[in-house]
């Protein structure tokens, strides 16, 4: 085993909040379905649900997949 280091990968990430315009905005971005709960959206490992404050990350081979706030800021900085 040896110790790894992540890469420096710059991403694109929108948050999916409570306003109607900008979650609808969301939604259509990462192709996802919006229910009364969130966005569904469908990742590499199948369907996952988008929570409001969540965000959704466009991968590096263009995938989606949402991604808590907590865990957000703590893997991302804002450029």
């Amino acid at each position: 085993m040896g110790m790894f280091k992540k890469k420096p990968v710059i991403i694109e990430a929108k948050q999916y909040t409570r306003n109607a315009l900008e979650a609808k905005q969301v939604a259509e971005w990462c192709n996802g379905k919006q229910t009364d709960n969130g966005v569904v959206i469908h990742t590499l490992e199948g369907d996952h649900l988008g929570k409001y404050g969540d965000w959704i990350i466009k991968g590096i081979n263009g995938e989606f997949y949402p991604c808590k706030n907590d865990i957000f800021w703590k893997t991302y900085v804002k450029m």
